[in-house]
């Protein structure tokens, strides 16, 4: 009997689009942190190449373009990064970088003058506007200078 009614209401809230099975969880893809560069490379002299040669890569895997205005990417330290009105389209990636430059649809700047990454261990967070997180991303390396999440 309880078998019965749990496949009932299961299949309702399929049949409604309330649930994703786990086929279409996968197929629905996510907005998530793809790789961190965080030891960029050379000396580390606060130079505008220095600071963006350290980055975070946000994919986006859904079959939608992702407004992520207001979303925050933010260290262990709460450097927090806020995105402007910025549209992820589907499939492609963005590279936030720490330095100065020029907002395009492929890379996006913090405009820092000092790094965020430490170069031995930090975490990554990506939430959305309204605080829930999306994903997190840790390292605790100096053996190598990047991350994939």
């Amino acid at each position: 009997m309880l078998r019965a009614r749990t496949f009932a209401a299961v299949t309702a809230a399929a049949a409604s689009g309330v649930l994703l099975l786990p086929a279409q969880a996968q197929a629905a893809g996510s907005v998530h942190l793809y790789k961190i560069y965080y030891d960029s490379p050379g000396s580390d002299l606060r130079s505008n190449t220095s600071l963006n040669g350290e980055w975070v890569q946000i994919r986006n895997t859904t079959g939608a373009a992702v407004n992520l205005r207001g979303w925050t990417l933010t260290d262990a330290a709460n450097h927090t990064y806020t995105f402007g009105n910025f549209v992820l389209g589907k499939g492609k990636i963005v590279t936030v970088r720490t330095g100065r430059g020029t907002n395009t649809s492929a890379n996006l700047y913090q405009n820092r003058g000092a790094y965020v990454w430490n170069n031995d261990r930090d975490t990554a967070t990506l939430k959305k506007s309204n605080g829930a997180r999306i994903d997190t991303c840790s390292y605790n390396s100096t053996r190598v200078d990047y991350k994939w999440c």
